[in-house]
């Protein structure tokens, strides 16, 4: 991560993972912690090892990013403030971001073969309210 100080409305929330013999239990959001706002949607998306998808801004909606399977690395950018940061989410750091809306993000596969991110978003699904730019807009720094 960029800084041991978060941007302004971005949260990141250890989690747990409770081994069990047959699998374990990935614990994701739950509605009584304090970064929960609501709930829209919940949808997973996969990034393959080495590929970066982005850069899209949500104007309405609140992100909830967790990464069950592989090593995702995050970017955030809020051009307003000139706050950028990267973090790494999977097996080593399992945590849920936080993302409040007016923020870019991109993300990147970091694991092998698939990543596969989990966004428990605070809106439904709204191609009118997220804006989509090239990646080459903005850098990628951690």
């Amino acid at each position: 991560m960029m800084s041991e100080t978060l941007p302004e409305g971005i949260e990141l929330t250890p989690l747990k993972r409770i081994h069990h013999p047959q699998g374990d239990i990935y614990h994701a959001l739950k509605a009584s912690e304090g970064s929960f706002s609501e709930f829209g949607e919940a949808y997973f998306t996969t990034v393959t090892q080495g590929e970066t998808k982005g850069w899209k801004q949500h104007t309405r909606m609140t992100m909830n990013l967790v990464v069950p399977v592989g090593d995702v690395t995050f970017f955030l950018r809020h051009v307003e403030t000139g706050q950028h940061m990267a973090v790494t989410l999977g097996a080593d750091n399992y945590c849920r971001l936080t993302v409040a809306p007016g923020y870019w993000m991109a993300f990147k596969g970091e694991g092998s073969p698939l990543n596969l991110v989990l966004n428990i978003a605070s809106i439904e699904h709204d191609p009118g309210e997220a804006v989509n730019v090239a990646l080459e807009t903005y850098p990628l720094e951690r």
